[in-house]
C-alpha cells in the first residue's frame, strides 16, 4: 500500500507542479483569462505545453497559465499592457530559474550560453507556450538540432557525410547547450568526448591512421592523440560533417 501510495504521489507531482511565483511589487492574481483577450498567439496553444501542468503556489488563487511564470498580472492588465508591469523571461532568466534552479548552475561554469550576460535569453531557444518548450519543428529530434542551427548554420550543413552523432542523437550528443566546463560546451574533454560513442578504436586489430592498433604500432593511436584531439592533427576535423570523406576528414 504504501509503495502505491508512492507511485500515486510521484505521478501527480509530475502532472502539477506548484511553483512560488515572482513578480512586481503591488501586482496582485487576476487570471489567465485577463491573458486571452490580447495575447491570443500565446495561449492559442498553450494547453498542450508542459508549462501549462504548472500552478501558483496560493491557494486563493486556483489558477494554472500565464501568472505562474510572468507573475500576478493586475498592472499590466490596469495599464493596458505597459512594459515593465509583468515579470518577461526574455528580459530576465530569473522567471525560469524559480524552478529549473540546475541550469542557474550550469549557465555560471566557465563555458556558456552568455544568458547570464543578458546577450541570449532561454527563450530564444525554448517556446513555454507549446509543446515541450524547445523551438523549431518537426519530430522532436528535428527541433531540438533546428534550434541550434537557427545560429550555428555553418554546422547545419547541408553536407555530403554528416556525423551520425547529430543525425541520431542531435546537438546535445556532444553539447550541453547550458554550459561546461569544457571548452565549446562539450560534454567531455578531448578524446574522451569521442570514445563515448566510438569505443572500436580502442579494439585489437582496429586501423588506425594506417596502423593496427593491436601491431606493431601498438601505441599509434596514443602518439597521435598527444599531438591533439580526435578532431585535430589532421584527422576528423569536419565533426559536424563533411563533403569528401565518409570519416569526417577535411
Amino acid at each position: 500500500m504504501l509503495w502505491s501510495l508512492l507511485l500515486i504521489s510521484c505521478e501527480t507531482a509530475e502532472r502539477t507542479l506548484v511553483v512560488p511565483g515572482t513578480g512586481v511589487p503591488g501586482a496582485t492574481y487576476v487570471g489567465s483569462k485577463e491573458c486571452v483577450q490580447c495575447h491570443t498567439d500565446e495561449t492559442s496553444h498553450f494547453a498542450s505545453a508542459t508549462h501549462a501542468r504548472l500552478r501558483v503556489a496560493d491557494a486563493k488563487v486556483g489558477d494554472t497559465g500565464c501568472e505562474v511564470c510572468h507573475g500576478p498580472g493586475s498592472l499590466h492588465v490596469q495599464s493596458g499592457g505597459k512594459a515593465g508591469t509583468i515579470v518577461n523571461p526574455r528580459r530576465s532568466p530569473d522567471a525560469c530559474f524559480q524552478c529549473h534552479l540546475d541550469k542557474r548552475g550550469e549557465f555560471s561554469l566557465p563555458h556558456t550560453h552568455p544568458v547570464l550576460a543578458g546577450k541570449v535569453s532561454c527563450v530564444d531557444c525554448h517556446d513555454t507556450h507549446k509543446g515541450d518548450a524547445i523551438r523549431g519543428g518537426g519530430a522532436a529530434l528535428a527541433s531540438r538540432n533546428e534550434t541550434c542551427f537557427k545560429c550555428h548554420t555553418l554546422q547545419a550543413g547541408p553536407f555530403t557525410y554528416t556525423h551520425g552523432a547529430i543525425r541520431e542523437e542531435g546537438c546535445t550528443a556532444c553539447h550541453n547547450p547550458h554550459g561546461t566546463i569544457n571548452d565549446k560546451m562539450l560534454v567531455a574533454r578531448d578524446a574522451n568526448l569521442c570514445l563515448r560513442c566510438h569505443l572500436e578504436v580502442l579494439s585489437p586489430g582496429f586501423n588506425v591512421g594506417g596502423f593496427a592498433s593491436g601491431g606493431a604500432h601498438a601505441n599509434s593511436l596514443g602518439a597521435r592523440l598527444s599531438e591533439g584531439t580526435c578532431w585535430s592533427a589532421g584527422c576528423h576535423e569536419d565533426v559536424h560533417g563533411s563533403n569528401v570523406n565518409a570519416s569526417l576528414r577535411p
